[in-house]
């Protein structure tokens, strides 16, 4: 983590107990996740009520790279006039946003490692068009248009290509933006399919 954990009670007396099992609710968050630059928790013990006690309520504010991400536990769970209770499960609820998170990013993470490649599968010379298999196993369809540097009329089936996918797909499919011949040591087929 870039800056050291906070955490704070509120409407309550603070619980060494409590800070020490938050502590280590967080390391398990960590090596579930090392990417995190900051976690702040809040534990609030609320108003006691004469009908349903003193519930606690825990947030937890997680930054991992371009996001935060935030928990809280609501106050009405009867379970939660335990403050241990009421810890464990937003640091469960939390676990499972991370994992989440990590999910939906998993994709953008590989796109950094290198430009998509594949292989020529289908050419129309006449038409225009043709056909890419990509190292991600899509079928990606390209114009001549998206040739770089107009060398539509050189490729030849099996040539290893580079290719940026627009997004969105058109009415045909994935489309390529971008098309352009690389040599056969360039060429990994075991790029973005890991």
């Amino acid at each position: 983590m870039e800056t050291p954990a906070e955490i704070a009670f509120t409407d309550m007396e603070p619980s060494e107990e409590i800070d020490a099992l938050i502590r280590e609710k967080i390391d398990h968050l960590e090596q579930f996740y090392g990417g995190i630059t900051s976690c702040h928790v809040y534990v609030r013990a609320p108003h006691q009520s004469q009908r349903s006690g003193n519930r606690h309520e825990v947030t937890i504010e997680v930054r991992v790279p371009g996001d935060e991400l935030v928990v809280r536990t609501q106050n009405d769970a009867p379970e939660h006039e335990h403050p241990r209770v009421a810890v464990r499960d937003a640091f469960s609820a939390m676990t499972r946003k991370l994992e989440r998170w990590k999910e939906r990013h998993r994709g953008e993470v590989k796109h950094h490692s290198g430009p998509l490649q594949g292989t020529i599968a289908e050419i129309d010379f006449n038409r225009g068009f043709g056909q890419i298999i990509a190292t991600d196993h899509r079928l990606i369809y390209f114009h001549r248009n998206s040739v770089v540097d107009g060398n539509f009329d050189d490729l030849r089936r099996r040539d290893p290509v580079e290719l940026v996918v627009q997004t969105g797909e058109s009415e045909i499919g994935p489309q390529a933006s971008t098309v352009r011949p690389i040599g056969a040591m360039e060429y990994d087929p075991g790029a973005r399919s890991r």
